[in-house]
């Protein structure tokens, strides 16, 4: 298990305004990203866990999740944490038309800003996978394609026991973004026992900022 393959390395060279992997480094900051909720029995959970060890996060979101779980949405904003746009369906992004990607997009953002009010988000695309002609769009626009320097490769299915070795044994850093799911038992079991662990450290949990602020 590798939480750093080689591509998010390449990744990074991309300007932030196109593609942001890393938040930034100062105070300590980890940024925890969560994909594919809201889920009912563990984005409760999980939310229970990051107020424990007061640390706030990014949720990105997808709207069909949202239109079923309105009051779960409404619970992260009002506890601080940021939303984020991850489709509509989880449609895989290289497999639809152009058109058909900017619809789930905007569909989506339609629903986002009904719980915070803000016009546009940070976008995840499904399963981390972009044509070019979608990276174009967001250079273009200015928009803001959210991926991440840290995977916690949750969705392998592994113990917690397992995330929670590797995670010890290669720690993230300083301004890392880390990807997880929030539809796991495992990841809220480590998150148990890591985020005590990285706060005694001295790291401190924000969401990630906003669209255009540094």
């Amino acid at each position: 298990m590798n939480p750093r393959p080689n591509r998010l390395k390449v990744l990074r060279w991309l300007p932030d305004s196109w593609l942001l992997c890393t938040g930034p480094s100062a105070g300590n900051a980890l940024y925890l990203s969560f994909d594919d909720g809201p889920n009912v029995g563990f984005t409760e959970r999980l939310l229970d866990v990051l107020a424990e060890n007061e640390a706030k996060a990014t949720f990105f979101l997808l709207g069909e999740q949202i239109e079923q779980h309105p009051d779960i949405v409404a619970r992260m904003v009002a506890e601080g944490h940021s939303l984020g746009n991850h489709s509509y369906d989880h449609a895989r992004f290289t497999r639809i038309p152009h058109a058909e990607q900017m619809d789930q997009i905007a569909r989506t953002e339609a629903l986002l800003g009904k719980f915070d009010g803000k016009a546009v988000h940070r976008f995840r695309p499904p399963s981390g996978k972009f044509p070019l002609s979608l990276l174009a769009h967001f250079a273009i626009h200015r928009g803001g394609i959210a991926y991440w320097s840290y995977d916690s490769l949750d969705y392998q299915k592994k113990p917690a026991t397992e995330l929670v070795e590797v995670m010890r044994a290669q720690p993230p850093r300083v301004g890392d973004i880390i990807l997880m799911h929030d539809e796991s038992d495992a990841t809220i079991e480590a998150l148990a026992i890591l985020l005590p662990e990285w706060r005694t450290a001295g790291l401190v949990f924000r969401a990630l900022p906003d669209v255009g602020q540094a």
